[in-house]
């Protein structure tokens, strides 16, 4: 399931404030500068710090 480009545009990660990489494949939307993954589900972003994943050192975004 596809994001709104203007949705995504406008999110940020609410721990860094910083741009968020979409990864269709997961459905996650990857913070960097965090190291965390947020959940997408059925198209809506959870931006719960609580609800993230934690990103390996080795995971890279698409």
């Amino acid at each position: 399931m596809s994001l709104d480009p203007d949705l995504l545009a406008i999110l940020v990660c609410p721990i860094t404030r910083t741009r968020l990489i979409y990864d269709e494949g997961a459905e996650e939307l990857i913070s960097e500068a965090a190291g965390l993954a947020y959940p997408v589900r059925n198209g809506v972003p959870v931006m719960l710090v609580e609800e993230a994943r934690v990103l390996s050192p080795q995971t890279t975004a698409p």
